[in-house]
């Protein structure tokens, strides 16, 4: 150890999508701002200069929102790997392999069961960093399951949206899981199980246009991408400037679309308040 090391700040080391190491440091893609991973973590992984909400791993989103870290994953259906054989800058299937690797996980959706401010709920959450997010058959198959789980056990549903949409490499099956989880989640209402949908960044394409927007109450992340189709296709579809803010959670909050915006700190607190409610609600009708 000399003088150099002592002083001259380590280098900005690449990170694993798997976890952010407590060593380092992580740029703000928002603002610039260098921000120490250990403070990131305290503020749940917002920027201490800016407020942007930086995405989160599934396994984060299950300890933030799951009493005392607790849960019981459930297992999905397992789905074809490549049904269509498609192949572009490489195989699909290829695609999948280096995805797996990289995010531990098996697809962009994961399911957990377990106890939400003391109630029991069903939590399917999406991961952007698997494929963008996109919905592919497996996708749907997790949103169909952890709906049934729900069903089943007369238990609260939530999703945890992050997602660009459908997955071009499954094509027409892809559209397909749009009726799915949109007659799973019916199913939900139509037997006066609660459902919550929470978007985060981004929430587009053909989730938005599916199950995350049919939520009993529709909760957004603060300052999230929720949309259908990209802000520039739009302007060069209607050939008009789009007002400023367009597609955020706050705005479409202003128009009816999101029912409340919320800061990630105040995230569960605002959820178990919306369980109760709805809990309560469905005993005194029973």
């Amino acid at each position: 150890m000399n003088w150099l090391t002592d002083i001259v700040r380590p280098k900005i080391q690449k990170t694993t999508p798997k976890e952010i190491a407590d060593n380092l440091w992580v740029k703000c893609p928002s603002c610039g701002q260098m921000l120490f991973s250990k403070e990131l973590k305290n503020s749940l992984y917002v920027c201490t200069s800016c407020g942007h909400h930086l995405r989160l791993y599934i396994n984060k989103r299950f300890k933030m929102l799951f009493d005392d870290e607790n849960f019981e994953e459930i297992a999905l259906p397992e789905t074809p790997d490549d049904p269509l054989k498609f192949k572009d800058s490489q195989k699909y299937t290829d695609r999948l392999r280096n995805y797996r690797k990289s995010t531990g996980n098996r697809d962009a959706i994961r399911v957990g069961k377990g106890k939400i401010g003391g109630i029991d709920a069903v939590l399917a959450v999406m991961d952007y960093s698997f494929m963008g997010g996109s919905m592919g058959t497996a996708v749907g198959e997790g949103i169909v399951k952890a709906a049934e789980l729900a069903l089943n056990q007369k238990l609260p549903l939530i999703t945890v949206s992050s997602s660009g949409g459908a997955r071009m490499q499954e094509g027409i099956l892809s559209l397909m899981q749009m009726a799915r989880t949109t007659a799973a989640i019916n199913m939900l209402k139509e037997n006066g199980v609660p459902f919550i949908s929470i978007l985060t960044d981004p929430t587009t394409g053909g989730v938005s246009a599916s199950f995350a927007m049919l939520g009993d109450v529709n909760i957004a992340e603060k300052g999230c991408l929720i949309g259908f189709a990209g802000q520039r296709v739009i302007e060069q579809t209607i050939r008009e400037k789009l007002p400023e803010g367009f597609q955020r959670a706050e705005y479409l909050k202003e128009h009816g679309m999101v029912d409340i915006v919320v800061d990630r700190a105040h995230l569960k607190e605002e959820l178990v308040k919306i369980l109760k409610i709805l809990t309560n609600k469905n005993r005194h009708a029973a």
